[in-house]
């Protein structure tokens, strides 16, 4: 059993916003995302916005005693496609919020979306509402690759949302893009990444595709790289990127320093966020106890949306306890590992004892043999990988899951 010493301390609190719906449910897509409804009588789209915002809303109230006195430090709009909702329907979501629990004085507010026309022309609006971060899912600028993703954007068009965004504001931008696709070459996957660094992008999202299950990829897999030619086109392309001075500073996030995402920082480093709307997930220290909690959603929208109308005491009743679920203590090192060692540079080493409530005698046992494998760096004011070992998460991550 680990060593229990002081009681656990409060991280940073961040606030996750799923918007489940997306025009087309993409091909590789695992996430909890579900195509659209259509109007049948107009054709036009038939979103129950006004109706999921309200329910927002209730299942935050459910959440205030997890706030304890804290203010959100970041906010993200992940989906499907948050930027199928209004510019007002995302101010309203941001009014909510700030009046329940409070925004940190610099507090960063992202929204994802698709680079479409029929997103361009809302981005001066999610300005105005308050969004001060834009990540675009742009995948790839190459048609035939857009097409083989179920993609319903041009390269071109990628082009022209990052300008609409500059002109509407915004100076902090992510770019979604992904390498390893189907039957691509490594000159490709540069040409791709050269498009991308050639738009100056804040930020630049850059992983790998991967075959999951429950995806229309794992019914019918494409062909794809193989592990050699991912291998090269991924060292490839950190050079080109640390060449234009984004750093990766996480397992598949580059930037320029003081430009990385705080919210996913938060995520990386053991912060605690809340999630709210179908499917959303969160993780939560609660002092009183001395526990750390995950939640989670409900995923189906329909049934996220028909618990808004029986009242907050039994949406947090229905929605929260059924979902929610503490972490022993036993499991607290690899909970906490998982993340962190996501990060080039880890975490300082005093944050696992005021995060966990866990002398960092804890990891010592395993911590040595690992280092013994030159996958570790000494446990001193950072707990961080090795250069080498930094590319060998899953087996770092595989030796506390074994000794747990």
């Amino acid at each position: 059993m680990p060593d229990l010493i002081a009681p656990l301390q409060l991280p940073p609190l961040s606030l996750y916003v799923h918007i489940p719906w997306c025009v087309r449910k993409c091909p590789y897509c695992d996430f909890n995302s579900h195509q659209v409804p259509r109007d049948r009588t107009n054709s036009d789209y038939a979103l129950p916005e006004s109706e999921y915002v309200a329910q927002l809303r209730r299942d935050l109230l459910s959440q205030l005693p997890w706030v304890q006195g804290r203010k959100l430090q970041s906010i993200f709009f992940g989906g499907g496609t948050p930027s199928l909702f209004s510019p007002k329907a995302i101010g309203g979501i941001l009014e909510v919020a700030e009046r329940l629990v409070g925004f940190a004085d610099n507090i960063e507010i992202t929204l994802e979306a698709n680079p479409g026309t029929f997103e361009q022309a809302k981005f001066t609006g999610y300005r105005t509402a308050g969004v001060n971060r834009l990540s675009i899912g742009v995948q790839s600028f190459d048609s035939n690759q857009l097409q083989s993703l179920g993609r319903i954007h041009s390269g071109e068009e990628a082009d022209g949302a990052l300008a609409m965004a500059r002109r509407a504001g915004f100076d902090n931008i992510n770019l979604d893009l992904m390498h390893g696709l189907p039957q691509q070459t490594e000159a490709e996957a540069l040409d791709d990444l050269r498009r991308a660094i050639s738009l100056a992008p804040e930020h630049i999202s850059w992983y790998q595709l991967t075959i999951e299950p429950n995806t229309a990829f794992y019914s019918a897999p494409p062909p794809t790289p193989g592990s050699q030619l991912i291998a090269s086109m991924q060292g490839s392309g950190r050079e080109l990127l640390a060449s234009h001075g984004y750093r990766r500073y996480e397992v598949s996030a580059y930037s320029p320093r003081q430009l990385e995402s705080r919210h996913n920082i938060n995520y990386w480093s053991f912060g605690d966020y809340l999630g709210i709307g179908a499917g959303a997930h969160g993780k939560v220290t609660l002092l009183k106890s001395g526990q750390i909690i995950r939640s989670r959603r409900t995923r189906a929208p329909r049934d996220y949306l028909s618990v808004a109308v029986k009242g907050d005491g039994l949406l947090h009743r229905v929605l929260s306890e059924p979902h929610t679920d503490f972490i022993e203590a036993v499991d607290l090192p690899l909970e906490f590992l998982m993340n962190t060692l996501r990060l080039v540079d880890g975490v300082p080493s005093d944050s696992f004892e005021r995060y966990t409530g866990l002398s960092l005698s804890t990891l010592q046992k395993q911590w040595s043999t690992l280092m013994a494998m030159e996958l570790v760096a000494p446990l001193g004011k950072q707990i961080t990988t090795s250069a080498f070992g930094f590319d060998y998460l899953d087996e770092i991550l595989q030796r506390f899951l074994e000794e747990a």
